[in-house]
């Protein structure tokens, strides 16, 4: 099911495996010289099939909070810029997650568990309350759903009228990621160091099939020049 809802997708061991042979390649670099930050959901499904390769870097260092969304801000980012390793490099790993299991997207089996249950549980909440929700500002007493929730707001009409609507809110989730990660890091001071962004859908299986990747993109930013280039077709090629 995975692999028919999202073609290409990659086992989060392979995922990383790749991103380390591209550091290497593209920059000359070992793990130890590489800073690694994340902006992920903190649902325990992630942080159990993190691949214990990740682990040869620096970190990680955390951005993220429901669904993936860097709620850490600039004083997050510019903590992550004084990490890193002296001529090193900064890499950054973003996404909102989805379950699917073989009867479809949305929900997920975990571990003790008889039943599946919601997956990513906040945006399957604001799905179920798009209709009764109102523009505004969020509540200081739950900010991260609330932040959810206007972002999958502004575009209610195009997850409504997707065919699979949750997967769609993960799109829209996506795309809010990758452009706040890409604003937040213009406005840091990372010293000349390059950092690489690779975004993508974070797919987890029922347990214990693991955990999967779907990457959608792979930027590098030249921190010195503040150019951003496209890097997607030469990871995914990479070997």
């Amino acid at each position: 099911m995975v692999q028919r809802l999202y073609p290409g997708a990659m086992t989060a061991s392979e995922a990383t495996q790749r991103l380390l042979a591209f550091a290497r390649g593209r920059f000359g670099l070992e793990p130890k010289q590489i800073v690694l930050a994340d902006s992920i959901c903190g649902d325990d499904l992630n942080e159990e099939q993190y691949p214990a390769e990740a682990h040869q870097m620096v970190g990680p260092f955390r951005l993220g909070g429901l669904n993936g969304f860097p709620f850490t801000g600039l004083t997050g980012m510019g903590a992550l810029s004084h990490h890193v390793p002296k001529g090193g490099a900064v890499t950054i790993f973003y996404g909102p997650h989805i379950g699917v299991r073989r009867q479809g997207a949305g929900a997920v089996l975990r571990p003790g568990q008889k039943t599946a249950s919601a997956c990513c549980g906040a945006a399957q909440a604001a799905l179920g309350k798009l209709d009764k929700l109102k523009p505004g500002k969020p509540s200081t007493l739950d900010y991260q759903m609330g932040t959810i929730e206007q972002i999958l707001l502004k575009e209610k009409s195009r997850i409504q009228g997707a065919k699979v609507p949750i997967m769609e809110a993960t799109d829209v989730m996506f795309e809010a990621i990758t452009k706040r990660i890409q604003l937040l890091v213009d406005r840091t001071d990372f010293q000349g160091a390059p950092v690489v962004l690779m975004g993508g859908i974070l797919i987890n299986g029922d347990h214990p099939h693991g955990s999967f990747t779907q990457i959608k993109a792979v930027d590098i930013v030249d921190t010195k020049t503040g150019q951003c280039s496209n890097w997607l077709d030469r990871y995914l090629t990479f070997c």
